[in-house]
């Protein structure tokens, strides 16, 4: 692990694979920052962060900061039309879940797995009429 590195080069591998996986799934940019939350408020830091990214409305953040032990997930305008809060919560609880096992990288995975999932647009089938 380099210095301040969560994680190891294998679980940082299987999270690139599980991010590039979902944002197929989903067709949604997913984003994801571990480190210190800057300032008092962790919702208004993720927030700023996701509203960086190259297309907010099209992307989900996921900010973990594991030292305050906080989580936040942002999702943009057009995700929210597939992806509830309901189930952004779900998600969240699972990682929580992980995280308080000592698994940050497998609760990773599996909360982008679920949010993508979620967050993928219905199929649609469309007649020739």
């Amino acid at each position: 692990m380099a210095a301040g590195d969560p994680f190891t080069a294998s679980e940082r591998a299987q999270l690139d694979a599980t991010i590039r996986r979902a944002e197929q799934n989903c067709r949604a940019e997913i984003s994801v920052f571990v480190g210190n939350a800057e300032g008092e408020d962790p919702r208004a830091f993720a927030t700023q962060l996701h509203n960086t990214l190259v297309a907010p409305s099209r992307s989900v953040l996921v900010m973990v900061d594991p030292t305050r032990r906080l989580l936040e997930v942002v999702t943009g305008a057009h995700v929210r039309r597939h992806l509830s809060d309901a189930e952004v919560e779900i998600a969240v609880l699972h990682m929580r879940t992980d995280f308080a096992a000592g698994d940050l990288a497998g609760g990773l995975r599996r909360g982008i797995e679920m949010l993508a999932e979620h967050a993928r647009p219905p199929r649609t089938l469309h007649s020739g009429a």
